[in-house]
């Protein structure tokens, strides 16, 4: 077929080439975005191949153009471009800390909070994650901090600072402390650049929004923008950068996995709400160590720090009880005595319960096994329920020989001393291992006026006792040490 009069092939390409290309600006490109883990798929199904959730993919709509956002467009050309550095040609600049004035915090972070990072805190709601921020950026005075706040209105902020103000003794005329109720990237970003603040807060990140991706606040593509160029501006400017996450009903951080990985240090802020004490943890921590451990105490005036946790894990009671004892546990740096609270009784069904709260339920079934089989307690047709007092979760292996102990003296009926604490591990054999640190754990039994410590003959190497105003027991059989503990 010939081509009109005047109209050549060359025309007919050239026409072809505009119709395609319009029509690929018209229709918007669309993927299926998994909320769980953040896989993406060309068409929705109803089971992630990833995660393995079911229902949790949402469409969303592919930006077509990408922006720099507002406080990197001045910058974009002036950039320098990097090249690749031998590890001798790298000069290393050690950045001081930022002290936070929350002696909690800072053990948790490693020693205060570094220059450029980009922490993310998560909790369930109502635990106090936004009271803790908002304490911490009232106790900053010499840095000028920005709270942005997406859940919460300018009086709200105002009333709960009020509250604080009264028991950190921080007067508001002192505090160089700015508020900024918007959920808009562009805004903050114009916001931050007039304001030039040392320290920003955002609360939380999954109400932020982006013009540059056309999706809902909260969506993947959302948290996974927001995040990235709050990354980008931490490490270019330097500013420390605190996010508050949501969490889900299983208790992960909402959002892709993604999260989590973008950023420097990962909190989770932990407790009952109905229970006064609360518990930071580290998940992740790019600067310091994941296994220090801060303990507060929800009160009207906001968060206190609790510095010796070992008084308010101890209860205080008149008289002896059976099912009782103490256990020398160590989290991070910071050893913490203990109560072990056990109830054994007379199972009235078939099958005997096993219940246990804070303390890992097949560790437990592992130590009435071993004393069942290598100590000849009958356990088998016996209720045993085990408590952490303190609302506290512990997975140290030290507490194996007080949960022993405190299941026996339930058993037979027989209270042990409250002057007596223990720290060893248990092993399947019916041995007592030895723990490490076991000099710290000694030290804090003392400390807090403990008469006996039982632990591991092994734990003894090249430590003296005769320094310790406490008499260490050592045993190397679980079977030895119930008989001497329970005459």
């Amino acid at each position: 077929m010939e081509p009109r009069k005047g109209f050549t092939k060359k025309h007919c390409y050239l026409f072809i080439e505009v119709h395609v290309k319009r029509k690929q600006l018209v229709k918007n490109k669309t993927i299926y975005v998994c909320q769980s883990c953040g896989t993406s798929s060309p068409k929705w199904q109803g089971k992630c191949p990833a995660c393995g959730e079911w229902n949790t993919y949402v469409e969303e709509v592919i930006a077509k153009e990408t922006k720099q956002p507002q406080w990197r467009q001045d910058k974009g050309n002036s950039k320098s471009i990097t090249r690749p550095l031998a590890l001798n040609e790298i000069t290393f600049r050690p950045e001081s800390r930022i002290n936070t004035h929350d002696q909690e915090l800072n053990r948790v972070l490693g020693g205060g909070i570094m220059p450029g990072s980009l922490v993310l805190i998560g909790g369930e709601p109502g635990i106090g994650k936004s009271t803790l921020m908002l304490q911490i950026a009232l106790m900053l005075r010499e840095y000028k901090v920005l709270y942005v706040s997406g859940e919460e209105s300018e009086q709200q902020i105002k009333m709960r600072a009020d509250r604080l103000q009264e028991k950190i003794a921080a007067p508001s005329t002192t505090n160089d402390c700015y508020v900024l109720p918007e959920t808009s990237m562009q805004i903050i970003f114009k916001q931050i650049e007039l304001l030039q603040p040392n320290f920003v807060v955002i609360d939380s990140i999954q109400t932020l929004q982006s013009d540059y991706v056309e999706s809902s606040a909260g969506s993947v593509s959302q948290v996974k923008e927001c995040t990235s160029e709050l990354m980008k501006f931490a490490k270019e400017s330097g500013t420390p950068v605190m996010l508050i996450g949501h969490i889900t009903k299983e208790g992960s951080i909402a959002g892709p996995k993604v999260l989590e990985h973008m950023v420097d240090t990962v909190l989770q802020f932990e407790g009952d709400r109905h229970m006064s004490y609360r518990i930071l943890r580290t998940t992740k921590n790019r600067f310091g160590s994941t296994a220090e451990l801060g303990i507060y105490e929800m009160t009207d005036g906001g968060l206190r720090q609790v510095t010796n946790p070992s008084e308010i894990l101890i209860s205080q009671r008149e008289g002896e009880l059976s099912g009782i004892t103490v256990g020398a546990s160590l989290e991070g740096n910071r050893p913490m005595l203990i109560e072990i609270q056990s109830l054994v009784s007379t199972a009235t069904y078939g099958t005997p319960q096993r219940s246990s709260t804070g303390f890992d339920a097949k560790r437990l079934n592992m130590l009435l096994a071993v004393l069942e089989k290598r100590a000849g307690y009958r356990l088998g047709v016996q209720d045993v329920f085990l408590n952490i007092a303190g609302g506290l979760k512990v997975e140290d292996p030290a507490i194996d020989l007080a949960v022993c102990a405190s299941i026996v003296s339930s058993f037979l009926d027989i209270p042990v001393s409250s002057r007596l604490c223990l720290a060893a591990e248990v092993g399947l054999g019916g041995e007592i291992r030895a723990v490490n640190r076991i000099e710290n754990r000694i030290s804090e039994a003392e400390k807090l006026g403990f008469e006996e410590i039982f632990i591991s003959k092994f734990s003894l190497k090249g430590i003296d006792t005769k320094k310790f105003n406490i008499t260490v027991r050592p045993y190397t059989k679980l079977e030895d040490m119930i008989a001497d503990l329970m005459q």
